[in-house]
């Protein structure tokens, strides 16, 4: 069984307002007060700008990002942090990627796990980005990813399609 996300993750209240400057752009609400834009080719291509600035100092060097993708994610988190995860799983094995911008900088990554690594005592990239912009485990639910639900679909589109 595969699983794969690219996201945006934040406060429902700060993604709302990001999306007003995206139209393709769709919040999903999740549990914990947080909320998701699927990165969709949609949303990808409004985000990419025209490639002619700089990425900000300590860009998170994602490689489907362009410099515009990391502006544009730097002046949302002016106004609360916000993650940016990725994840591709097939039949156990995969890899994860995650980093926060907050106060128009990256905070936290990127942090990386690859194929067949295993996570790190602090935890996987995805849980610890949520970790930080203020999810946490709840009882009987594993870890943060677990508990804000982002097991509650199994590919990007998934996340648009029920919306």
């Amino acid at each position: 069984m595969s699983y794969e996300l690219q996201a945006l993750i934040g406060t429902l209240e700060l993604l709302r307002v990001a999306a007003a400057e995206v139209p393709a752009a769709r919040v999903v609400p999740l549990a914990q007060g947080l909320a998701l834009i699927p990165v969709t080719s949609g949303v990808l291509a409004a985000l990419q700008g025209d490639g002619s600035v700089r990425k900000p100092a300590g860009g998170a060097g994602f490689g489907w990002h362009s410099d515009g993708f990391e502006l544009r994610l730097a002046a949302w988190s002016k106004a609360g942090p916000i993650a940016c995860v990725e994840a591709e799983y097939f039949g156990g094995s995969g890899t994860q990627r995650a980093a926060v911008w907050e106060d128009g900088r990256v905070v936290l990554g990127p942090l990386t796990i690859g194929e067949f690594e295993p996570a790190p005592a602090e935890g996987a990239p995805i849980s610890r980005a949520l970790r930080r912009i203020g999810a946490h485990t709840a009882e009987g639910r594993g870890d943060e990813f677990d508990s804000v639900g982002l097991g509650a679909h199994r590919s990007t589109g998934d996340w648009v399609a029920d919306d």
